[in-house]
């Protein structure tokens, strides 16, 4: 057994790829809105993931301001285009914000206000890169199930708060969204078409990629 990791060396992870000022900005603009943006980690291996798989077209769940929305965008092909969608118009509003501060063009990104389960059955089968979720927690199951549909073979599906805050782990914990996100775990580690991970960045980024062959 390993020894857990120490708070000090946890936060020097976090903070191993350092933030700008826009991405500051956007970061103080969510939490005056009250929208709760990915962590440095977290948004951090968001852009690797975005750059390893070269993604072109790339589904977001939850704009909040345009933390990780900007993060994938990073990350993304010069000429990928992140969809991300968001019930908020106002928090859309503030992600454009951001992304134009960071000089990403206005075709790069398609913001489309609305209730996600409303939204996601309308776009393409099999067309995406990445689908990254961190919305409503106890959607995250159905938001799984739109996922599996719209990612390409050898797309990822990734999720935010999946450690939920420490509650996950802790089988004593029965709120309504820790039991979601703890039922979407074993529903991803237990779905043979998937090849998870669940990293401790953040407050724990699950991510699963959808393989070529079922049998693979």
């Amino acid at each position: 057994m390993t020894t857990p990791i120490k708070p000090t060396s946890w936060t020097y992870a976090e903070e191993y790829v350092a933030e700008d000022e826009v991405l500051a900005a956007a970061r103080a603009r969510a939490e005056e809105v009250g929208a709760v943006a990915i962590g440095p980690g977290g948004g951090a291996a968001l852009r690797f993931l975005a750059s390893v798989l070269e993604a072109r077209a790339v589904v977001e769940v939850g704009t909040g301001a345009g933390v990780s929305g900007l993060w994938l965008l990073r990350g993304m092909r010069s000429d990928g285009v992140l969809t991300t969608v968001d019930i908020e118009a106002e928090h859309q509003r503030l992600a454009r914000e951001t992304f134009n501060d960071a000089g990403i063009a206005a075709n790069r990104a398609r913001t489309i206000a609305g209730a996600a389960l409303d939204v996601l059955p309308r776009l393409t089968d099999g067309h995406y890169d990445i689908v990254f979720c961190d919305a409503d927690k106890r959607e995250y199951s159905a938001y799984l199930k739109e996922a599996l549909r719209l990612l390409r073979p050898g797309g990822v599906v990734a999720f935010d708060n999946a450690l939920w805050h420490d509650r996950v782990a802790d089988p004593a914990q029965r709120d309504e969204e820790t039991v979601a996100i703890r039922e979407l775990g074993r529903e991803v580690a237990e779905d043979d078409t998937l090849v998870p991970v669940l990293l401790p960045v953040g407050d724990g980024l699950l991510l699963a990629k959808k393989t070529w062959d079922p049998g693979a």
